[in-house]
């Protein structure tokens, strides 16, 4: 956006419409300009940005009638108080809407405290710059879904209003193709499958997720399959698609089934059990191995703006493929 508000002006035609045919005042504005959600119309309406036939209005579900005249005013979008960083990213596809990114393992994805600097967001407002056009009126990357500080793999960011509500709206709908492929302790049985359980909070450990009692927690369904056994059936590599995005969601669920995911602090600690059936390189691999063997393999959705369908997909990283080289 400009450093100056912007006007948009609309006069609606004349004409006999029903008055439960006619629009909502918000929902009005975001079908005319093309980069407001209508959330942030919303919030300018709140804001006193909008009139209606030289009125101001508050009230976003007030319906507008043939001949009247609407004036909104955009003021310039906020700087995010987050310091950009030039930290390398490895892009998979950009445009002027979104990006995709590879995440390594190790990054955290937001700023929160004792994380205030070396985060994605950090290195994505150094290398979008100018071309973030603000999402809810603040130049800010669009953070529409996270995966774990390590875990790797794909994420999608929104660089705009538009882009952001529309990819927000789809992951509400869990109607996009989210694959990941995990590395777990043995070999599930059977070898394919669903899980559904609702995840929360711990009711012990505050910390950690786990699958409560409705209606506690919130819905969640995995499916898996094994793609191959390794090592004789002490461990598997395993491919999950999400049908929901809970925190923490593969782990927990696998974990509830026997077969949590190698490298897991949390969830998949070594037990001797466990450790006495590994190779001695297999042994001394894991004990430097401090993140838990999952990777964001592909990520499908429809484009927000253009509605073409895209996928794309991610190579197991050197660290995966060394673990899985010691297992066979």
């Amino acid at each position: 956006m400009s450093e100056t508000s912007e006007i948009f002006e609309f006069t609606l035609p004349d004409g006999d419409i029903p008055k439960k045919q006619r629009q909502r005042l918000d929902q009005y504005i975001a079908s005319q300009v093309e980069d407001l959600s209508r959330s942030r119309v919303q919030s300018l309406i709140y804001g006193k940005m909008v009139t209606l036939n030289d009125s101001t209005l508050t009230d976003p579900a007030r319906r507008v009638k043939p001949g009247d005249r609407i004036i909104v005013k955009v003021p310039p979008a906020e700087d995010l108080d987050v310091q950009p960083e030039d930290i390398p990213l490895d892009i998979v596809f950009e445009d002027e809407h979104l990006l995709v990114v590879n995440k390594p393992a190790g990054m955290v994805v937001h700023p929160a405290p004792g994380n205030t600097s070396g985060t994605l967001v950090n290195a994505l407002m150094h290398h979008c710059g100018d071309s973030l056009s603000g999402i809810g009126g603040v130049k800010r990357p669009g953070i529409v879904h996270r995966i774990d500080k390590d875990t790797s793999g794909l994420l999608v960011i929104a660089k705009s209003d538009q882009a952001h509500q529309g990819l927000s709206e789809q992951f509400a709908a869990h109607n996009l193709t989210r694959q990941y492929q995990l590395i777990v302790w043995g070999l599930p049985a059977p070898t394919s499958g669903s899980i559904e359980g609702n995840i929360g909070r711990h009711p012990v450990d505050r910390k950690r997720m786990a699958i409560v009692s409705a209606p506690a927690g919130k819905h969640a369904i995995t499916h898996y399959k094994t793609i191959k056994p390794l090592h004789a059936g002490a461990a598997s590599l395993i491919e999950c698609e999400l049908e929901t995005g809970r925190t923490h969601q593969i782990r927990v669920h696998m974990t509830s089934i026997g077969h949590p995911l190698m490298g897991d602090p949390v969830y998949g600690k070594v037990t001797k059990a466990r450790n006495s059936v590994l190779s001695n390189e297999a042994k001394d691999f894991l004990q430097n191995f401090n993140r838990q063997a999952l990777h964001a393999k592909t990520l499908g959705f429809q484009h927000p703006v253009t509605g073409a369908e895209v996928q794309f997909s991610s190579s197991l990283p050197r660290d995966l493929e060394e673990l899985l080289y010691l297992l066979r």
